[in-house]
């Protein structure tokens, strides 16, 4: 199975439920974020995205316990999905072992899809759980949204964030994709469901610290391993796709400055500690100077 390394990353192209076994790993994995295909019967190069329900989800159930089985005590997992497969998203966590800490509802910026029998959709969500009752690093993270209408005072501090995300805009497939998507010379986009680095930017802050591993079984486009690499911590991304493969190289290889994490540093201002907590070097002198500590990793293929 090819692999590529980047300072701190790993990039592997292969199936990751071959890849996902401890054999492979040396240490433990601290932080995944699974972003499966959805089984919608879309068009991939290397995958049948129309296998039957059942199947799917023990595919899935495989999967989350692989993980579960490599991850640190405490460590976390990050599980996105369509609205409609909640429950199995969280019964999938259960059976694998993980305990469930939120149901973080993922609100798009975006019209929602209309229907003509129920509700129109307008999120996705994320489920998130633990291995164990206690995370081991949960950074409770402060952020300062336009003061809605109807309140009387201002915010001092901000406020932490919740479990409803609806300052995070989703990378369209159209215009309002602006420049973080991945484009070629016509202005086509690459990979039409990219992840925004600001999605992965929270989750990354909120249950890693500097020198932790972040596994990402499905990288896609890469956006877990660009931002774990900015914020200091190691990350593993395996990807069937040799398309995609090829963009998550071109993509660590030379940094975009459409994927520069630090012009998000503001926005998380009013977090304690967040120079630390963001593995910046710079920001970690101007605010604590406490020492990160080296966890050094490798994966065995």
């Amino acid at each position: 199975m090819p692999k590529t390394i980047y300072k701190d990353c790993i990039v592997i192209q292969d199936n990751c439920t071959l890849t996902l076994d401890s054999s492979n790993f040396s240490s433990r994995v601290d932080l995944s974020f699974l972003d499966p295909p959805f089984n919608q019967d879309k068009a991939y190069n290397e995958w049948n995205d129309n296998l039957p329900s059942e199947r799917y989800w023990e595919w899935m159930r495989e999967v989350c316990a692989k993980i579960y089985a490599l991850t640190s005590d405490g460590g976390a997992i990050y599980f996105m999905q369509r609205e409609k497969n909640a429950e199995f998203v969280l019964q999938c966590l259960r059976d694998s072992g993980w305990t469930f800490q939120n149901l973080i509802v993922w609100k798009k910026k975006t019209s929602a899809v209309p229907g003509t029998k129920r509700f129109g959709k307008h999120y996705q969500i994320i489920g998130f759980a633990t291995k164990g009752k206690t995370p081991r690093v949960f950074n409770r993270l402060r952020i300062d949204p336009p003061l809605p209408s109807d309140y009387k005072y201002v915010r001092e501090n901000g406020m932490f964030v919740t479990d409803v995300w609806d300052d995070i805009r989703e990378l369209t497939s159209g215009y309002f994709a602006g420049d973080e998507a991945l484009r070629d010379e016509d202005g086509n986009r690459l990979h039409k469901q990219q992840t925004p680095i600001q999605l992965l930017l929270r989750i990354i802050l909120s249950s890693t610290n500097p020198g932790d591993v972040v596994l990402d079984p499905f990288a896609g486009s890469g956006t877990t391993l660009v931002v774990s690499e900015q914020l200091g911590r190691k990350s593993v991304g395996i990807e069937l796709d040799s398309f995609n493969i090829g963009i998550i190289q071109n993509r660590l290889a030379q940094q975009r400055k459409a994927d520069d994490v630090s012009r998000f540093f503001k926005d998380y201002s009013c977090t304690e500690g967040l120079g630390v907590i963001w593995g910046n070097a710079e920001y970690e002198l101007a605010c604590s100077g406490v020492p990160i500590q080296e966890n050094f990793f490798e994966v065995n293929l």
